[in-house]
């Protein structure tokens, strides 16, 4: 007589990998949380370190989790929603999604010009401006790395304003422009430069969205040139039509 066939056993990978998902979605480990390393989690399922990278591998092709190169594995952000109107201000924009929105400087600076920020905002050869760097965060998961270049010699106390307050609608507000709007936004696929990927906690190589931005005050002057790099699996870009 031919015994009956035996059920096949699920691969193991396959259970660590469900199992970490389920944890992940009751809020175990939230977005931007670094997962144990790969010998914790081999001691918590007792198995070895080949089979957790397995169900790792499984949960990053799910786009649930990112490494990083001598960091970890942590788990991604969900996107979210990024309106590209005539009036782009990031804590808008986050508070719009129910999201705590807070910036990190990287660099206050005035130097010289180069020939693209000139022709962005209309300046001579010699021409100076201040330079604000920082990382845009939402929840406290980078979501932007942006350069924001600004004409010196109309606003001369700018960059004392951005020390003070990273907000840049309020620095320029200071400096006499009650208002800016977007005048032009460029749009480029990108992948992520080794600082890059440190600055927005994702991988080197990962796909990134860069745009390109000239703001204008209301009588149409140039007051910003902007670029903005987006972590492209955390962020949704849209068009709101005028």
């Amino acid at each position: 007589m031919t015994e009956p066939a035996l059920p096949a056993r699920t691969a193991l990978w396959k259970t660590i990998a469900a199992t970490l998902t389920a944890d992940i979605a009751r809020g175990h480990y939230r977005p931007g949380d670094k997962l144990p390393t790969e010998a914790d989690l081999a001691a918590r399922f007792a198995v070895n370190r080949h089979t957790v990278r397995r169900a790792l591998a499984d949960l990053a092709a799910a786009g649930l989790t990112h490494s990083r190169r001598g960091s970890g594995v942590y788990v991604a952000a969900k996107a979210v929603d990024y309106p590209l109107g005539r009036r782009v201000r990031f804590h808008q924009n986050a508070a719009a999604a129910g999201l705590f929105a807070s910036r990190q400087v990287l660099r206050l600076e005035t130097r010289h010009a180069d020939a693209r920020e000139r022709a962005a905002l209309g300046l001579g050869d010699g021409a100076r401006v201040h330079v604000l760097e920082a990382v845009s965060l939402a929840d406290g998961v980078p979501l932007a790395l942006a350069r924001s270049v600004f004409p010196a010699a109309r606003l001369p106390g700018l960059l004392d304003r951005l020390a003070d307050s990273p907000s840049i609608t309020a620095a320029l507000a200071a400096e006499g422009v009650a208002d800016y709007t977007r005048a032009s936004t460029r749009i480029t696929a990108k992948l992520a430069t080794a600082t890059q990927a440190a600055a927005l906690r994702i991988a080197e190589g990962a796909p990134i969205l860069r745009t390109e931005a000239v703001n204008h005050d209301a009588e149409g002057r140039p007051v910003e040139f902007g670029l903005t790099w987006f972590a492209g699996d955390r962020v949704a870009l849209t068009v709101q039509p005028e």
